[in-house]
């Protein structure tokens, strides 16, 4: 029972003393409710005294009244937020791993098959790989030849049937990439149609005005321009080859083709350099956030939604240096076979055209392969 104590001692005095004027009220006192100790609350009251619920102050008696509850409420509603985002995540990895353990290699192939592109590659590996194995089959017939000894005859019909078709890939490829002046031509002539003021956005003034196109080309970025200028003067000495225009116009244009194909390889290489630049620096800033969280003693339990999301993020941008490093690599290689061909270098021409040839077709046919894959994981995941 709550009690409440009077510490002064005059009023002890004064109580024991009147209690001999209250004979009469002694019945309604008795030593339970004897005042000289204390004042005593009435247990049959209507209002019995507010106390602090037990429940709280026995599980959390540092916390104020209401604090740990709503705290533990926020908490279970935050760990069950978590808990659905990483099984989305991990729904949305199975989802990506099952479509592409779908995805075969012959449905890979035979979409990659279906451009030009993907032939014109197909050509240029098995045209190279023919220049490379002449290229150590001549120098196996001239230590024959050192050695005085006969070639037979099947060999020498052999390396000249290679070589016609090894020469006869090199004019079909070339016939594939016709009109390739098409892409960039349509990149600059999207530019034609633009809004007629830009402060005017109503529907009555949305009007159309058409530039001229020595305009368009003017304003086109310089990438563009010079795939234009290279696939038309390709096309020239591709023609010129075929026999529709003559000798000089033909090696005049593949001169001016050569010098476009030399400054958009080294654009190129500019263009990738950044671009790595980039994607390693947001590379960096990831791992920092892992390895932060790995030293604060992050687990899977304690954030699972943050760590899951900068190892995904930290996958894709491995993933995307890789496929930058592989077209560097095809860049140089570009470079270099570009460079004798405009240069007339005379040391090692053959071998060094085989082997870059060789790889860049190689490269760009793993590129080519994962562009297509990617379109079908896409495709497969929307379906």
């Amino acid at each position: 029972m709550t009690s409440v104590s009077f510490p002064s001692s005059r009023d002890h005095s004064h109580s024991s003393g009147s209690g001999h004027h209250m004979n009469g009220d002694s019945q309604f006192y008795s030593a339970e409710f004897d005042t000289s100790a204390s004042f005593t609350m009435n247990p049959l009251s209507s209002h019995p005294p507010r106390t602090p619920r037990t429940s709280i102050i026995s599980n959390n008696s540092t916390v104020r009244y209401g604090g740990s509850v709503y705290n533990e409420k926020e908490e279970a509603e935050g760990a069950d937020q978590d808990a659905v985002e990483e099984s989305e995540i991990d729904e949305e990895e199975d989802r990506v791993g099952e479509a592409e353990s779908k995805i075969r290699k012959e449905d890979v192939w035979r979409e990659m098959f279906l451009t030009s592109y993907g032939r014109d590659k197909a050509f240029k590996i098995i045209q190279y790989s023919i220049r490379v194995y002449l290229l150590f089959h001549g120098r196996m017939a001239a230590s024959r030849l050192w050695n005085r000894s006969k070639r037979p005859p099947t060999e020498v019909e052999l390396v000249k049937r290679l070589t016609l078709t090894a020469s006869g890939l090199s004019m079909t490829r070339k016939t594939l990439l016709l009109f390739n002046w098409l892409q960039p031509l349509t990149e600059i002539m999207s530019q034609q149609s633009v809004p007629f003021s830009a402060e005017q956005s109503t529907e009555e003034t949305k009007k159309k005005t058409t530039r001229p196109f020595l305009h368009m080309l003017l304003y086109a970025p310089p990438p563009v321009l010079l795939e234009l200028v290279n696939a038309i003067t390709d096309d020239v000495a591709t023609w010129s080859k075929l026999g529709l225009f003559g000798k000089k116009l033909g090696e005049r244009a593949g001169r001016i083709s050569d010098w476009c194909w030399f400054l958009s390889t080294l654009a190129g290489l500019a263009q990738n350099t950044l671009e790595r630049q980039v994607i390693t620096s947001r590379q960096h800033e990831v791992e920092g956030r892992l390895y932060t969280e790995s030293m604060t003693g992050a687990t899977a339990k304690s954030k699972p939604k943050s760590t899951k999301i900068d190892e995904k993020e930290l996958a894709r941008l491995q993933k995307q240096d890789y496929w930058l490093q592989i077209s560097r690599a095809k860049l140089v290689m570009d470079l270099i076979f570009v460079s004798y061909e405009l240069f007339y270098i005379k040391r090692a021409r053959d071998t060094v055209k085989a082997f870059t040839g060789l790889s860049s077709a190689i490269l760009s046919s793993a590129k080519a392969y994962n562009r297509h894959k990617s379109s079908l994981l896409k495709s497969a995941l929307s379906g």
